[in-house]
């Protein structure tokens, strides 16, 4: 019984990129937004190329969305804004993220995001963006080559 608790111990203290097994992504829609139907879908195409998902519904503050990365011990946020508070909701998440020491934690994203807004969320942190058009095959790709490259 030691082995097995000092084997989960040691387990708990490697950082997210020696993991293996799926990449785990937590899937959310902060703020006020009502519209998730483009988020299903990404959730689902990551399910189906074999990744755990956790989509945490509609109306997430970014305290939620965070506290929900960290506990279920995701690899990444994608978060999916329609709204226009693009700029508010992803920085929030990308500061309370560095504040719980969880910065290896990629946030994505994707939405109504004007090209304008797109280099200085990228500044910020924010991993990639994409646009209205992307296809779910190339958000796929780009988690599998960008998150957690080991993995999978």
């Amino acid at each position: 019984m030691g082995v097995a608790q000092h084997d989960g111990a040691q387990a708990e203290s490697q950082g997210a990129a020696d993991r293996s097994g799926p990449i785990r992504v937590v899937v959310a829609k902060p703020g006020l937004d009502g519209h998730d139907r483009g988020a299903k879908v990404i959730a689902r195409a990551l399910r189906d190329a074999g990744m755990e998902v956790i989509y945490t519904g509609l109306h997430q503050t970014p305290e939620q969305i965070v506290d929900t990365a960290i506990q279920e011990d995701a690899d990444a946020i994608g978060l999916s804004i329609l709204s226009g508070a693009h700029n508010t909701l992803f920085a929030k998440v990308i500061a309370l993220l560095e504040e719980r020491d969880a910065a290896d934690i990629k946030v994505f994203g994707g939405g109504i995001i004007p090209e304008a807004d797109i280099a200085p969320l990228k500044a910020q942190g924010v991993a990639e963006i994409f646009t209205p058009g992307a296809t779910t095959a190339s958000i796929v790709e780009w988690v599998r080559a960008n998150v957690r490259q080991s993995a999978v």
